[in-house]
This record gives structure tokens, C-alpha cells and sequence, in this order.
């Protein structure tokens, strides 16, 4: 009976043994899977570290906080936590002056940059427009609330043809339906065209040959010297 008792108790030696280094395998591997962060911030006193562990106690993913006062550090530990958040955490919760000092912040990563996407300027547009007028009040009306519309600068109603014309800064199938909806009336489209500006007619026509100067043509021209005075010439010499 004895030997049984001692086996048994050797067991259960065994099983304890195994649990207590598969329990530190764990926590081993937990150690190695944590992250951490180390912040820097001004700890004055046990209440200002009482008050950074209170802040950080049960926050998203942090596990363990250590507190370095002698070098003004705060270590945060866990699986998945957060830098950045536990910064603004801190900065809300306990002192605005508390710096990141790793991992480093990625300036990218809090204000990413937005690819700037290039809007097309609306082009002056003049659309003429087909609605029927019954008489003068009717042309005045539309001229009316038609000019009181976003983008329209200039509107001249023809009664007699029963059209608009309309110049500005527009969408014309967006202007044709905003005024059937203001104005209750068959509105249909006969042309449209865009108005170029001065500095694009400049650059179609070229330059002005009006305005161009024309030198005159320069020709080289070789001056012999002259052979009054020579030594081959014994008698370009003479008293006239």
C-alpha cells in the first residue's frame, strides 16, 4: 500500500511539474507576441502615476502598463494596442504633453494624403432653347426666374421665334429640367456651344502678322582696299 501511496504521489508530482512549465510556455509566448510602446511624459508624484495606470486600465488592448519615474517613461504592453490611440488616450485623460518615443509615429499615417483630383472649370456656355410664349408677360417671367438661377448670367427671350437664349456657367440637361420643374413648360434644346475664351483664340489663330516687324534683308559686303598706293603698281604714284 505504501508503494502505491508513493507512486501516486510521484504522479501527481509529475502532473504539477508539467502544468507549472506548460503555464510559463504560455505566458513566454504571450511575452513574445506583446506589443509594446514606450511614451515619455513628466511624472511628478505616485498620483500622477496612479492616475496614468487608472486612464490606461481596462483600455483596448493593453495588458500590463509599467511606469518609469526615475526616466519619466511609461511602458504600455499588449497583444493589441494601439500607439496612437494610446497617445491620444493619454493626452486626453492625463497631460497633453506626452510624446511617442516607439515605435516611431508615421507622420502619413494620422493625416494621409488625399489625391487631389483635378476639377474641369465649367466653360461659358450659350444655349438656345425652344418654349412657348403666349405674349410679353410670359417672356419677362421666364427671363425672370431664369436669371435668378445659379450660373446663368445673361437670358434673351425671342417671342416671336419662341426661343431663349442662355449664357453662363452650367450643365445644360441640369438646366433644362430645373426650369420644367420651376416653370411648369416644355423646354427643349436646339443648340448648344461652348465660348472660348480670349486666350484660347489667341492660341488658334498664331501670332498677328499685322503686328509683326520685318527687317530688312542684310547682305555682306567685302571692301577691297584701295590701289593707289601699292608697290606692284610702280605708277600709282603721280603728282597730277
Amino acid at each position: 500500500m505504501s508503494k502505491k501511496k508513493n507512486n501516486n504521489n510521484q504522479n501527481n508530482g509529475e502532473q504539477k511539474v508539467e502544468a507549472t512549465t506548460t503555464n510559463q510556455e504560455k505566458k513566454e509566448e504571450k511575452n513574445n507576441n506583446n506589443k509594446e510602446a514606450v511614451f515619455k511624459t513628466h511624472i511628478h508624484c505616485e498620483g500622477c502615476s496612479n492616475k496614468v495606470s487608472d486612464c490606461l486600465r481596462g483600455y483596448f488592448g493593453v495588458e500590463e502598463v509599467v511606469i518609469d519615474k526615475a526616466n519619466s517613461k511609461v511602458i504600455v504592453k499588449g497583444q493589441k494596442i494601439d500607439p496612437m490611440k494610446v497617445l491620444k488616450r493619454l493626452q486626453d485623460k492625463f497631460s497633453k504633453h506626452v510624446e511617442l518615443i516607439s515605435p516611431k509615429p508615421n507622420p502619413n499615417a494620422s493625416n494621409p494624403k488625399k489625391e487631389t483630383e483635378k476639377k474641369e472649370e465649367p466653360k461659358m456656355k450659350v444655349l438656345v432653347v425652344k418654349m412657348h410664349m403666349h405674349c410679353e408677360g410670359c417672356a419677362n417671367e421666364i427671363k425672370k426666374k431664369v436669371e435668378k438661377m445659379q450660373g446663368i448670367m445673361v437670358v434673351e427671350p425671342d417671342m416671336k421665334k419662341s426661343t431663349v437664349v442662355i449664357r453662363g456657367l452650367f450643365d445644360p440637361p441640369k438646366l433644362v429640367e430645373l426650369i420644367r420643374k420651376r416653370l411648369g413648360k416644355h423646354v427643349e434644346i436646339l443648340t448648344q456651344e461652348d465660348v472660348k475664351g480670349k486666350a484660347q483664340q489667341a492660341q488658334e489663330k498664331g501670332p498677328d502678322e499685322k503686328n509683326m516687324f520685318h527687317y530688312p534683308p542684310q547682305y555682306a559686303t567685302h571692301i577691297c582696299p584701295s590701289q593707289i598706293f601699292s608697290d606692284e603698281n610702280v605708277f600709282s604714284c603721280s603728282i597730277m
